[in-house]
């Protein structure tokens, strides 16, 4: 692999973060599946708490209730935090759906 990420989106850091509880079993290509928490999530990315071995550019391969497999890498670490951006943006209907199988406590789902 070279050159590093070429991410379809630019910076979308902006866009709607859900806040959910997630734990998820990552492909990462150095270090094999790793156990991460996901704290927040987008149509466009995630952020993960107690990043340990994650570096700004690493790749990972992570499964998803509804999307499945889908593909990351990370745009910034601070702390024991780091945020990635999907290779692909995840469709409405998809994400929604997503959102429910995540988040199965109504008072964290958004309204509307």
């Amino acid at each position: 692999m070279s050159g590093g990420a070429q991410l379809s989106v630019t910076d979308m850091r902006r866009a709607s973060r859900h806040p959910v509880d997630f734990t998820v079993i990552a492909e990462h290509l150095m270090h094999g599946d790793v156990k991460l928490h996901v704290a927040n999530i987008s149509a466009h990315g995630f952020m993960i708490d107690h990043a340990e071995n994650i570096s700004r550019g690493d790749r990972l391969i992570i499964r998803l209730p509804i999307v499945g497999r889908i593909e990351a890498y990370c745009i910034w670490v601070a702390q024991d935090r780091a945020g990635f951006q999907f290779e692909r943006i995840i469709r409405l209907d998809d994400f929604q759906a997503m959102m429910k199988e995540m988040q199965p406590n109504p008072a964290l789902r958004r309204r509307g």
